[in-house]
């Protein structure tokens, strides 16, 4: 597995509903692509301003093939990426030992 959290702040109040749109439009087509385990998208109760992504794939192979799909492509790139500051965090879930 290969899991990924990416938090996201849209710095300008105006453009925060249309990242929640874009997002929210990406979601079936990430789900649909070969390798994806799930992909959900958080906005924050607190600071609206504040998304976070969590996205399982079956292998870092598949993440990588995830760039070049619709979703990144003519969606995530063109309407998300120009509105957004992030942090993109490749992850392990934490288990008991």
């Amino acid at each position: 597995m290969f899991d990924l959290i990416v938090i996201i702040r849209v710095p300008k109040a105006e453009e925060i509903a249309h990242v929640a749109d874009a997002l929210a439009r990406m979601r079936p087509l990430c789900l649909a692509e070969d390798g994806c385990v799930s992909w959900e998208a958080y906005q924050s109760d607190e600071d609206a301003a504040r998304f976070v992504l969590v996205e399982r794939w079956a292998s870092r192979d598949h993440w990588d093939t995830h760039g070049s799909g619709a979703a990144i492509q003519d969606i995530y790139v063109p309407e998300i990426m120009p509105r957004i500051e992030r942090e993109v965090h490749p992850s392990t879930p934490v288990t008991s030992v």
